[in-house]
Parts: structure tokens; C-alpha cells; sequence
């Protein structure tokens, strides 16, 4: 099977969710003998040097990149307001990286385009013009829901202009989810909501996957003093916000007080400056760090305190498949079924982390059994090669009708 996948940024380094959902899907689609093409999107905000790409994507038949700017402007945002098209979108919509898309289908057969997150949807017109391969929409979060999250956890003037905004966002979303002939969903509440929106189309969900074999856990973090650790991209609101409110709820009036000798670990790529000139006692900003399981491994319990946000925590897989203590919101843990007390912790009020993080001082020996389980956990319902295995089902199960008339 020959697979084009679009995505609106490379997808390397893996320091983020959408970058390891694209990686080790392709990844497991060559281990299953399928070639797969990518173009991708050279961002201002997530560039990447492509003319050296890292043996690291090896298992990609040819590499495209575009350079697109589609930096925030705040005279576009403004103007946007006046007209009705969705401004997260428009900024993704670019004639280079089109003209680009066209020249490759023109030059290659593909059986599956599979567009990697709704801001690749307005090219789906484009694709049927040039190819009669199947359009397979991956939908890394309900786009909307994220937006409307944030919107409610934000300052007047920020709320306003997000509640203008997001419906465009909305309808946008709601058009385009009948466009594509399967959506591929991240979790099943994501595939439940777009069913809710109006989804007639077939639906398939693949979660992120991961090949366990790269995350080898470090048996001697349990031993040294317990250490809080947060690593994310700090350029995406939620986890920004996430952050914030735990220094501001949770670290400073009950944490900090509490535990005297516990530090807190903030790793992340393009940390605000405000967040590097904190001074918190305990409190270390190590800003974007080169490798994020050796960052992980550092520390006992890794913190994902989302108030916002869709889809699926990538950093939550990797402290799980590194048998780490997982202490998340329940939104965090979103697309996960991992249970409180046995793989993972889950606390939604600052006393609650309070108690999780009191209750891990307590249980010694313990704390390495919920990491065990949350290895084994891992490896049961995240591996990528059987996760591509059932995305790759569903596509054949499209393109056999199709395949009566290339004979």
C-alpha cells in the first residue's frame, strides 16, 4: 500500500504529541511494508533544518517540506474578526505548499492521502482533483472543544476573542468531517463527539501508539528523593495554562509549604520568558531539553495538570511506558483508561494533588509496582505496529470495492 501523508509541521523532533503520533505511525506503517511519502509543513514556529534530515526517518520512501510562515499576526487576527472564515485555519492555507501537494500527486500513485489534523482539510478539494486515492482525515483532537476549554480558563478580553473565533472553528470542523471518506479518531469519545456533530462517514480509532522497545526505564529513579517533573510544548496554550495553574494553586500555597525537600522540574519547548524568570524555591525551568526520556527518567512522578485541551496526552504514554508515576487531571488522561492507584494517579482540585503527592511519600516500595503496571499497560493498549495494523484493515477494507475497477 502506498501511503501520502500531509502534515501542517515536520514531525521531528519527537518532542510533542502530534509528532510522535505522526512518526511512529509511519514508522509502524513501513515495518508493515507499506511506503509511505511525507509532506509536511516547514514551519516559522516548529522549522527544522530538512536538508539534513536524521537517519531517525529512514523509514520514509522521500521526505517533502514547504516553508510556510503562518506565524500569529496581530493585524490578521484582527481583521479576521470581520469576515467569517475561521482564522486557525486560514493560517495553514498556502499556495506553495498546494502547488507542491498537486506536483507529487501527479508524479506518484498513492492509495491512502491521510491528512494529519484538521488544519489539512481545506486541501481535500485538491486531492480529488489530482488523485482518486482514499482521503483519510486523522483527527488529533476535536479541534473546537480545545478552544472552547481554553476560552473558559481565560482572561476577559482573551475569552471574548476566543468565543468570537472558535465557532468559525466549529462549522469549519462540521463542514469538513463528511468530506473525507474515513476519519481516523484518536480516542473514542473524539469519534463519539464528531458523531454528535454530524459524522456519516466510517470512522476507525487509532490512538497513538508507541514502539515500547525505545523507552528504557531508569530503575534507580525510585531510589533518590521524590522529584515532580512537567515536560510539554509551551508555545500550546493548554499546557501553558495547565502549568500556571498548578505553580499558582498547587506548588506555591500547598506543595511547596508541605514538603520541604521536594523539587519541581519544568521542562518544554519554547518556554515563555516569564516562566524562565520565576523564582519559586525548588521550582527549575530547564527550558527546551535535548531529549525528553532522559528528562522524564530523571524524576519519580511526572505531573499533567490539563484544564483544557483533546484527544490524547503523548507525554502521559511516554511516563507510563518509562514506568513512571502518572499523576494527571482527568482531562490529561483523556483516551486513556488507565485506573487511579493502580497505573496512574488522578486528581481534579489542588487538594487533591496535594493528597496524591502526600500519598506517594507514603507507599516507598509501591510507587515502583504502579510504574510496572503502567509499563504493561502501555505495551497492552499502545503498541503502534498493532495500532497501524488496524488502521491499515480499514483501508483495505475501502479500497477493495475500488480495486474491481484498476483491473
Amino acid at each position: 500500500m502506498k501511503i501520502l501523508q500531509l502534515c501542517k509541521k515536520f514531525p521531528y523532533p519527537l518532542k510533542d504529541g502530534e509528532s510522535l503520533a505522526v512518526t511512529y505511525m509511519a514508522r509502524a506503517f513501513h515495518e508493515l511494508g507499506c511506503g509511505t511519502t511525507l509532506l509536511a509543513m516547514n514551519t516559522s514556529k516548529h522549522w527544522f533544518d530538512a536538508e539534513h534530515l536524521p537517519p531517525e526517518l529512514g523509514h520514509y520512501d522521500a521526505v517533502h517540506t514547504v516553508e510556510v510562515d503562518n506565524r500569529i499576526r496581530p493585524l490578521a487576527a484582527l481583521s479576521n474578526l470581520f469576515s467569517d472564515r475561521s482564522y486557525h485555519i486560514e493560517r495553514f492555507e498556502n499556495q506553495e505548499f498546494a502547488d507542491k501537494l498537486t506536483e507529487i500527486l501527479h508524479s506518484n500513485w498513492f492509495d491512502v492521502v491521510q491528512l494529519e489534523t484538521l488544519y489539512l482539510a481545506p486541501y481535500i478539494p485538491l486531492i480529488r482533483q489530482h488523485s482518486s486515492a482514499i482521503v483519510a482525515l486523522r483527527t488529533h483532537n476535536v479541534e473546537h472543544e480545545i478552544w472552547e476549554r481554553v476560552a473558559a480558563n481565560s482572561n476577559p478580553f482573551k475569552k471574548w476573542y476566543l468565543r468570537t473565533i472558535t465557532p468559525r472553528l466549529k462549522k469549519f470542523e462540521q463542514d469538513n468531517l463528511n468530506r473525507c471518506d474515513l476519519l481516523v479518531g484518536i480516542t473514542e469519545r473524539d469519534v463519539e463527539q464528531f458523531r454528535a456533530l454530524g459524522l456519516t462517514k466510517p470512522a476507525v480509532v487509532t490512538p497513538i501508539g508507541l514502539d515500547c522497545r525505545d523507552y528504557l526505564a531508569d530503575s534507580e529513579s525510585f531510589e533518590r528523593p521524590l522529584s515532580l517533573a512537567f515536560i510539554g510544548s509551551l508555545d500550546w496554550m493548554p499546557n501553558l495554562e495547565g502549568l500556571q495553574w498548578f505553580l499558582d494553586h498547587v506548588w506555591k500555597p500547598l506543595l511547596a509549604p508541605a514538603f520541604p525537600e521536594l523539587t519541581f522540574h519544568i521542562a518544554g519547548r519554547n518556554t515563555p520568558s516569564g516562566l524562565r524568570r520565576l523564582r519559586l524555591p525548588r521550582v527549575h525551568v530547564h527550558g527546551e531539553v535535548p531529549n525528553a526520556i532522559d528528562f522524564i527518567n530523571q524524576h519519580s512522578i511526572l505531573v499533567v495538570p490539563l484544564l483544557a485541551g483533546g484527544g490524547m496526552r503523548a507525554k502521559i504514554l511516554e511516563g507510563m511506558a518509562l514506568g513512571k508515576v502518572v499523576l494527571s487531571s482527568p482531562i490529561g488522561l483523556e483516551g486513556i483508561a488507565a485506573r487511579h492507584l493502580q497505573e496512574v494517579l488522578v486528581a481534579d482540585t489542588p487538594e487533591a494533588f496535594y493528597s496524591a503527592v502526600n500519598w506517594c511519600y507514603a507507599q516507598g516500595d509501591e510507587l515502583v509496582h504502579i510504574g510496572q503496571r503502567a509499563q504493561v499497560f502501555c505495551a497492552n493498549h499502545f503498541d503502534n505496529l498493532e495500532i497501524a495494523r488496524r488502521l491499515l484493515s480499514a483501508y483495505r477494507n475501502l479500497l477493495a470495492p475500488a480495486s474491481l475497477f484498476r483491473r
